[in-house]
């Protein structure tokens, strides 16, 4: 079948174009002219420069696809509603839809974000249908917030066949930017001198795209699947990669108190500059956060979906920033 991605320069966007490819599928994918496509050399993919702001190129995109796979979006640490997160992640995804509906698609399968769903009040798991609670624990940030009002637009359009997935953090190849990878590229270089109390879900990046042809087949309409692997603490996290990458694990938490005062650094060079910073407050609270943790019980009962164990993303991942000449030599221990 024929199938059209937005986002395929990225993280889920390539795994996803790969996983579409082997099983013979046709892909075309949409890019911005600046867009970086030589480390998707290798994939058979058919090209279109058609941005989120290009209606008409996307609507040509669109033609004659079964399926169109929505995986574009700008991400920031910012506290604020960016234009940038606006243009990309609302104004975007409007003329998805759109283009959609003028290309006559059959299906749109939305990638949202566990950033859409809620957070766990008293450590049990997040379902789909927990209620968007970010704002109660000072979380909902740019991202977070057009996250969640893209997938509400998607919703909004009865007309349209859509479903929704929501991965969690993801690690895999291709992660050429680095995007979630980037986590691994720095405790692999020791350049974390500890580890946060909070608690995310970590999952392959693999699994999440399978889990993506799985809601194309067999999702139903109108409906959202987390697509997550392991919660996990930040301590827990790195110390796996630690091991997979046989570098000196991270021993040593680090309170709160003592990760605001480089935070509140980060947050004077924004407001000075504008430029996003490496560390904020915002990306503090979220470090910090204990709510982060996700079921995807739905996913596995209704779409069959399964996750590998999470060391094997890490490898991929190593293995393929150490291919593309990403990592350098690393410290090994003992």
């Amino acid at each position: 079948m024929r199938v059209t991605l937005t986002g395929a320069t990225g993280l889920v966007g390539a795994n996803l174009a790969a996983a579409l490819l082997e099983q013979g599928h046709t892909v075309r994918a949409t890019k911005r002219s600046s867009s970086r496509t030589d480390h998707l050399a290798d994939l058979d993919i058919e090209w279109t420069t058609a941005p989120l702001s290009d209606l008409d190129g996307l609507t040509a995109a669109f033609e004659g696809a079964d399926a169109v796979f929505h995986c574009a979006a700008a991400v920031s640490i910012k506290a604020e509603v960016t234009p940038m997160l606006q243009s990309a992640n609302i104004d975007g995804t409007k003329n998805v839809l759109e283009a959609v509906r003028k290309a006559r698609v059959a299906r749109l399968i939305h990638c949202s974000s566990t950033v859409a769903v809620g957070l766990s009040t008293d450590g049990s798991d997040c379902t789909e249908d927990a209620p968007w609670n970010f704002a109660d624990f000072g979380l909902a940030d740019g991202y977070a917030t057009t996250k969640k009002q893209s997938e509400e637009l998607v919703w909004a359009a009865k007309d349209i066949d859509a479903v929704a997935v929501c991965p969690g953090f993801m690690f895999g190849p291709y992660d050429v930017r680095p995007s979630s990878g980037g986590m691994i590229l720095e405790v692999c270089r020791n350049a974390v001198p500890g580890y946060s109390s909070g608690v995310n879900n970590f999952v392959d990046v693999r699994d999440v795209v399978d889990g993506m042809i799985l809601a194309w087949e067999k999702g139903k309409r109108g409906e959202r699947y987390i697509l997550g692997g392991e919660n996990l603490t930040y301590g827990e996290v790195f110390a796996r990669i630690s091991a997979v990458a046989g570098t000196k694990p991270i021993t040593m938490g680090v309170p709160k108190w003592i990760a605001t005062v480089p935070a509140l650094w980060g947050d004077l060079t924004e407001m000075v500059t504008g430029k996003e910073p490496l560390l904020n407050s915002n990306s503090v609270n979220w470090g910090y956060a204990p709510g982060f943790r996700f079921s995807s019980e739905k996913a596995r009962r209704e779409l069959g979906y399964t996750t590998r164990p999470l060391d094997e993303g890490i490898s991929s991942a190593i293995t393929w920033f150490r291919e593309h000449d990403m990592v350098g030599p690393l410290p090994r221990f003992p």
